[in-house]
């Protein structure tokens, strides 16, 4: 396993990242979640990233019963705070109230006394973004939080954050999480020169494609039983917009490029994903613990631009580039 610091941090991370996202506590058991967790550890990764928010709270749950008994500082754990846990009307947005009381639950499900970076997992047009950053910087002060990121922020969103931090003295937001692929690069065009500029390090969800970039999806043909294109409990929504037959079969052609490489599909698209020097991490996920170590394997791969421009001659057409699909909600009317 190779490491990165992240932004302009200290905090070193795995290049290769386990999150926790549409498994634990929803598609696999936990025994099948602790060998993933297991199997992650055995690769060196040392970061975790989960979010209060997955299947329900229990995800966290589950990881935290899964890293028991390990060295808690020789981990990076990350969650997130944002979406609703709960009935209430609290029980969401980036109030203090909510992150207050969110960062409690959240130690308690993980079993543990600090979170290593606490991220804001959308945008809140509704509470002041003032409140939201003296709310962070109040849990660094108190030691529950160790650093700050935020999660499919815009650029002018993140901007934001750290004009407010330097004028009141808070502690700066480190990192963005923000969806990133060679089918999804939206957020080449601002926010990584904002972040490269600025010292913030993105750490970088879905770097498989939803799955799509593995090559198990052939143009024409069913779905694979059991793959997240056919999970009802919100893979098969996240994974629709790539599963047109143009898009598939130039998938395919990327093969060649892997094999001539000797890495498998999945490595070369988390690979693709470590070439951009803002990058400090590639979170993947698994249903099964071989996954694990087939994609920590694409830690220290170096990708040569002879490589790389074969990539783009490939899937150019198909790219998704549009810095307006950022993942935060819009402003309501």
């Amino acid at each position: 396993m190779e490491f990165r610091y992240l932004g302009r941090s200290g905090l070193k991370v795995s290049e290769i990242a386990y999150g926790n996202w549409l498994t634990h506590g929803s598609q696999v058991e936990e025994d099948a979640a602790r060998a993933c967790v297991r199997a992650a550890l055995d690769e060196g990764i040392t970061t975790f990233d989960t979010a209060d928010v997955y299947a329900g709270t229990r995800a966290e749950e589950v990881l935290g019963r899964a890293l028991k008994g390990q060295r808690r500082e020789g981990l990076e754990i990350f969650t997130k705070v944002f979406w609703p846990t709960g009935p209430g009307m609290n029980d969401r947005g980036l109030s203090r109230k909510h992150i207050v009381e969110s960062i409690n639950g959240s130690l308690r499900r993980l079993e543990t006394d600090y979170i290593d970076l606490y991220q804001a997992h959308r945008f809140d047009h509704e509470t002041p973004l003032e409140e939201t950053m003296r709310a962070f910087d109040d849990l660094v002060r108190q030691g529950k939080v160790l650093y700050v990121g935020v999660s499919e922020w815009r650029a002018e969103q993140i901007e934001q954050a750290l004009r407010i931090a330097d004028e009141m003295g808070f502690d700066r937001i480190i990192s963005n999480q923000p969806q990133y692929s060679m089918l999804w690069r939206v957020i080449e065009g601002e926010i990584v020169p904002l972040c490269e500029r600025e010292g913030v390090g993105q750490i970088v969800w879905s770097p498989i494609g939803q799955g799509v970039l593995t090559g198990k999806y052939k143009p024409g043909r069913p779905l694979p039983a059991g793959s997240r294109a056919t999970d009802d409990k919100g893979g098969a929504d996240m994974i629709k917009r790539y599963m047109s037959d143009d898009l598939l079969a130039r998938v395919q052609e990327l093969r060649p490029i892997a094999d001539d490489l000797g890495l498998s599909m999945a490595q070369l698209a988390i690979a693709w994903t470590l070439q951009n020097p803002n990058v400090a991490s590639a979170i993947v996920g698994a249903s099964r613990p071989e996954q694990v170590a087939d994609n920590a394997r694409a830690a220290g791969v170096k990708l040569d631009d002879g490589v790389l421009k074969r990539i783009d001659d490939v899937l150019d057409p198909v790219v998704i580039r549009d810095p307006a699909k950022t993942g935060s909600p819009p402003r309501r009317p």
